[in-house]
C-alpha cells in the first residue's frame, strides 16, 4: 500500500496561526481531517503535528521522552519551557527562579513590580477551598496609604446625584447597616496576560491574580438607598486614601467605577473583614470596595468616597486604552480607535489546576503508570461555571472533571478529576472550563488588545514521572 503523505506545509507555532485566523488555528490543531482524508491505519490524522528531529529536541529539552508526543501540536512550546513567572519548571528545564515577595504576614508570592507592589500567587497556592489571606494576591496602582488610630474612625463619603449625602466613619457603618459574609472572587483586570502573543502592556500575569476570600461587610445598596439615589444616577466614582506613585495626595493614582445597576447587587459590599479577620492594610484596609466577578480595579482599595455620577466615570482607569477590551477583534501588536474599545467588566471564565504544581516530579507505580487525583479551581465572572475538562494528550481528548456547586455566588468552583499517566515520561495536563452561557477557554489567549485583558487561555502543568 502506497503511504498516504500530507501536504507539505510550513510548520507555525501556535501562536502564530492563532494570531492569523483563529478557526483556521483550530480545525488545523485540534481538528479533525474530512473523512476522505484518512492515513494508511484508517485513523482520522491530524495537522501540524511534531515528528523528528523537532520531537527529540524537545524531548531532550524536557529531560524525558514524551508519551502523547504524537499528539503535540508543532511550533507548540512545552509548558516546561515556557513558564510564566508564577511556575517552576521541572529540574532539566530550570531558569533562574522568580522573585519572591518578603513582607511579614505574606506568604511567598512571586513579585511582578515593587512600586506599586504587584504580586501573584502561583496556582499551587489557591489549592485551599477557600483562599488563605496570607496567600492572596497583591495589586496596588499607588502608594500604600499611612493609615493609624481606631479603624472605627475610618470616614466615607457618600455625594453627587443623592438627596442626602452622607460621610459616615466605619463604627457608624457597622451600626448602621447589616453585615453580610460571602466567599467571592476578585481578580485582576490583568490575570492572564502573560499568555498574549505579542507581549501586552503591563504585569505578566499568570493565573494567580485572582483569590476567593470569605469575605465581611455592608452592602453597598444599603448605603446608596440610606442617601437617597437620584432619577439622574447611572455611574458611580470611586476614591480612596493611596497617594499617587509621585508622591501627590491631591492626585487619585486610580478611580474607576461601574454601572448603577451593579453597584446596586446585593453582593457588590463595602468591606471591613476578610477571612474572619479586621481587613488588613495592604489588602485595602480599614475599608474597600468589592465588586465581585468584574475587574478587580472597580474594588477600590482604602476608599474615603464614593461619587454618584449622571454619567460613566471619566477618572484615572477609565479612559483611553485602560481596563478596555477590543469591541471586533483587532491586530494583536496593533492599534484601534477609541470607538471599538469597551470597558472590561465581567471577566472571562477560566479553570486552574492547583494540584499538581507546575514543575511537579513523580513517581510511577510498580505497574509502570501514575494515577493522579487532580484538584483545581474555576470561575466565570458574573456567571457560573457549567463544565471543566481535562486532558493529559495535548487535548486529542478530554475528560469531565467533577464540578463542585458554589457556597454562594461569585464563589468559585472547585473541580477533581482521576486520571492515569500511563508511562514514565513528560505530560502536560491541561485544562479548560465553560461558562453558564457556554462560552469556553480557548487554546491560547484570544481577543488581544492593547493592555492585554481578559487572557484566559487553557491552564497547561508540566509534571515528569520517573521510575
Amino acid at each position: 500500500m502506497a503511504q498516504h503523505r500530507l501536504p507539505q506545509v510550513r510548520e507555525r507555532s501556535i501562536e502564530e496561526l492563532y494570531r492569523d485566523d483563529r478557526e483556521r488555528a483550530d480545525a488545523l490543531i485540534f481538528g479533525r481531517r474530512p473523512a476522505d482524508q484518512r492515513d494508511e491505519r484508517g485513523a482520522m490524522a491530524r495537522r501540524g503535528f511534531l515528528r523528528g528531529a523537532g520531537l527529540a529536541a524537545i524531548g531532550a529539552a524536557v529531560g524525558a521522552r514524551i508519551p502523547f508526543a504524537g499528539d503535540m501540536p508543532g511550533g507548540l512550546v512545552p509548558a516546561a519551557l515556557a513558564q510564566t513567572p508564577a511556575a517552576q519548571p521541572p529540574a532539566a528545564a530550570a531558569p533562574q527562579g522568580p522573585r519572591l515577595l518578603q513582607m511579614p504576614g505574606k506568604a511567598r508570592l512571586v513579585l511582578l513590580q515593587e512600586r506599586p507592589l504587584v504580586a501573584e500567587t502561583p496556582e499551587a497556592m489557591l489549592d485551599d477551598d477557600t483562599t488563605p489571606t496570607d496567600k492572596f494576591y497583591i495589586r496596588n496602582n499607588g502608594l500604600i496609604p499611612e493609615v493609624s488610630g481606631d479603624r472605627n474612625a475610618w470616614k466615607i463619603k457618600i455625594d453627587g446625584e443623592v438627596n442626602r449625602p452622607l460621610e459616615l466613619t466605619l463604627g457608624e457603618l457597622k451600626q448602621r447597616f447589616r453585615p453580610v459574609t460571602y466567599f467571592m472572587q476578585l481578580e485582576c483586570g490583568g490575570n492572564g496576560r502573560s499568555a498574549f502573543v505579542p507581549e501586552a502592556r503591563g504585569n505578566q500575569w499568570g493565573n494567580g491574580g485572582m483569590g476567593c476570600a470569605r469575605w465581611t461587610g455592608v452592602r453597598l445598596r444599603d448605603v446608596l438607598q440610606a442617601a437617597g439615589l437620584k432619577p439622574s444616577a447611572k455611574y458611580t466614582a470611586h476614591f480612596g486614601a493611596d497617594p499617587h506613585l509621585s508622591g501627590a495626595t491631591d492626585r487619585p493614582a486610580l478611580s474607576r467605577g461601574v454601572r448603577l445597576p451593579k453597584a446596586l447587587e446585593e453582593h457588590s459590599l463595602i468591606v471591613f473583614e476578610m477571612n474572619g479577620e479586621p481587613l488588613p492594610l495592604i489588602h485595602g484596609g480599614p475599608a474597600r470596595l468589592i465588586y465581585p466577578g468584574w475587574a478587580g480595579s472597580a474594588s477600590h482599595k482604602w476608599v474615603t468616597r464614593i461619587w454618584i455620577r449622571d454619567k460613566e466615570h471619566d477618572g484615572p482607569g477609565m479612559t483611553g486604552a485602560s481596563y478596555r477590551v477590543a469591541i471586533n477583534p483587532m491586530i494583536p501588536g496593533g492599534t484601534t480607535p477609541e470607538s471599538n474599545l469597551r470597558i472590561l467588566e465581567s471577566m472571562p471564565v477560566r479553570a486552574i489546576v492547583t494540584n499538581p504544581a507546575n514543575g511537579a516530579e513523580l513517581v510511577a507505580t510498580a505497574a509502570g503508570n501514575r494515577p493522579l487525583r487532580l484538584r483545581g479551581a474555576a470561575w466565570a465572572g458574573d456567571l457560573s461555571v457549567r463544565s471543566v475538562e481535562v486532558s493529559i494528550n495535548y487535548g486529542r481528548t478530554w475528560q469531565r472533571a467533577q464540578l463542585g456547586a458554589p457556597r454562594n455566588r461569585y464563589d468559585w468552583q472547585r473541580w477533581t478529576a482521576n486520571v492515569t499517566l500511563p508511562r514514565t515520561g513528560y505530560y502536560e495536563i491541561w485544562c479548560r472550563a465553560t461558562d453558564a452561557n457556554g462560552a469556553s477557554q480557548p487554546h491560547v489567549a484570544g481577543d488581544w488588545n492593547p493592555q492585554g485583558y481578559g487572557a484566559n487561555a487553557y491552564h497547561r502543568v508540566a509534571v515528569l514521572v520517573r521510575s
